[in-house]
């Protein structure tokens, strides 16, 4: 029998969670969440994570995992997440992959390898910082995670810097001990099905997808994030619709501004998302005009994936 794994990918907005909720009532699937925030606690709002009774609908996997200050990256997520999938067809049932961050689906369905990749969102975050808060804050952040490359390199090489600290999120090892990460060939073949928008509808879906994170409460969210000791000098917190929010509290930003500064960046990463996913020539892109055409949209993948075994 052969060890299938759907993928649904596609940008913020696109709308992969309802469509995932409707595949896993079609395959019997469980959710493997491949955000690369949802899997932290206290961060519901404005990673848009499914709702209460939407988890207890399906299964999911990798959401409110670990606290904002714990470490997680793309190496452990591959490491584990293959685990699950395993479990998962060991229980006849379908693992569904859903996720906008092409780090995470790379790391599960590929393994990962020697000498990692760039992750052009990651390396942005990265030079954000560098403008935002100078090389110190980098050269520390690698000294923590990476003591014997940061030995070696000074602090005012930001490329080197910036580039072993993108190895080690890729992979979650050092640098200085890449040679010795092994790969890691997942044991199943994975089916890449993607929603695609009008980027015009696109953008707006996003646009209004801000506004309800607004009236759902993201700054008393972020309010209450400060409140338990978390702030923007966190990676998990250096996020579109955080930094933001940390900045109008802080009085750099009015409300209006805030919101439109959050609504540019949700684009932005969106731009970034397509950019990524447009490279991945597995996808097969699924087009759709709107919400209610969620439930055929779920019917025409999951026809496929059941249909066309061969597919890759």
């Amino acid at each position: 029998m052969q060890r299938r794994v759907l993928v649904l990918v596609g940008p913020t907005g696109s709308g992969k969670t309802p469509v995932s909720l409707l595949l896993a009532t079609l395959l019997d699937g469980e959710i493997i969440s491949a955000d690369s925030r949802q899997i932290y606690r206290f961060m519901n709002i404005g990673t848009a994570k499914p709702d209460p009774a939407e988890l207890r609908q399906t299964k999911h996997h990798f959401i409110d995992e670990v606290n904002p200050n714990e470490d997680f990256n793309a190496g452990e997520y591959g490491r584990k997440g293959q685990e699950i999938v395993t479990d998962i067809l060991s229980r006849g049932k379908t693992p569904i992959v859903v996720g906008g961050s092409g780090l995470y689906v790379r790391a599960l369905v590929d393994g990962l390898f020697v000498g990692a990749g760039a992750d052009a969102e990651f390396r942005q975050e990265l030079y954000d910082r560098l403008r935002n808060q100078g090389r110190e804050s980098l050269y520390e952040e690698l000294r923590r995670v990476d003591p014997p490359s940061a030995m070696k390199m000074l602090p005012s090489n930001t490329r080197r810097v910036i580039r072993a600290l993108e190895v080690y999120h890729f992979t979650g090892v050092p640098i200085s001990q890449h040679h010795q990460l092994q790969e890691s060939k997942p044991g199943f073949q994975a089916n890449f099905f993607g929603l695609e928008w009008d980027r015009k509808k696109l953008y707006d879906r996003i646009d209004q997808r801000v506004e309800w994170m607004m009236s759902r409460g993201l700054v008393e969210e972020v309010v209450q994030l400060r409140k338990k000791g978390y702030d923007e000098s966190l990676n998990a917190l250096q996020t579109v619709g955080y930094l933001e929010v940390f900045d109008y509290l802080a009085g750099k930003t009015t409300k209006e501004e805030m919101v439109e500064q959050i609504k540019r960046n949700s684009r932005r990463y969106a731009k970034r998302q397509l950019t990524w996913f447009r490279k991945e020539k597995r996808v097969q892109w699924v087009r759709v005009g709107g919400e209610a055409e969620f439930p055929a949209v779920a019917q025409t993948i999951a026809s496929d994936f059941v249909g066309h075994p061969s597919h890759s």
